[in-house]
């Protein structure tokens, strides 16, 4: 995979390229951790401020936070005992907004490209 090139589906048949992304995904496939991975895309937080923005117990928080952090979703600066969490970098954002716009053109029975395609055919 190169950075800054449009990346192409297809290197996603090389199994360790399929197995990162796929580690990727199984990482949003967990409601808490989109809605910790939706409240950091606001900006920087604390376990204690992330907390009580997503209503979870800040130790499970920080469980999550780690998996995050493993998976380079995250990253996080200490700032003297606090450590500020954000979003690793701009894509993590667009993955979110990605994912967003694909449900809701689901709910509205909306398709574009190839399966709008084969829709006009089987009419």
């Amino acid at each position: 995979m190169s950075h800054g090139a449009t990346p192409d589906p297809a290197e996603l048949l090389e199994p360790q390229v399929a197995r990162q992304v796929a580690e990727t995904m199984q990482a949003l496939a967990t409601p808490s951790r989109l809605r910790i991975l939706a409240f950091l895309h606001q900006g920087p937080a604390s376990v204690s401020e992330i907390s009580a923005a997503v209503g979870m117990d800040g130790s499970a928080v920080s469980h999550q936070l780690r998996i995050l952090r493993h998976l380079g979703l995250v990253s996080g600066e200490r700032d003297g005992r606090r450590v500020n969490y954000s979003l690793h970098d701009h894509h993590v954002g667009q993955l979110l907004e990605q994912a967003m716009s694909h449900v809701e053109h689901l709910r509205l029975g909306i398709a574009d490209g190839a399966r709008g395609a084969d829709a006009a055919v089987a009419r």
